[in-house]
């Protein structure tokens, strides 16, 4: 049997307590998968918000 890899390259993100809507996150116009990744991951560590 294989390990599983972790998700988010061993990383574990809680969002518990955000107040932050969607839109103030990725803003109102259509972006790429790309950049909601690039997004998600500028606002956890402005939030600091991921641990080990």
């Amino acid at each position: 049997m294989v390990a599983k890899k972790a998700a988010f390259g061993g990383y574990s993100i809680c969002f518990k307590g955000c107040e932050d809507s969607v839109e103030s996150v990725f803003g109102s116009t259509k972006i790429a998968p790309s950049e909601m990744t690039k997004r998600i991951w500028a606002y956890v560590k402005k939030n600091k918000l991921a641990g080990k």
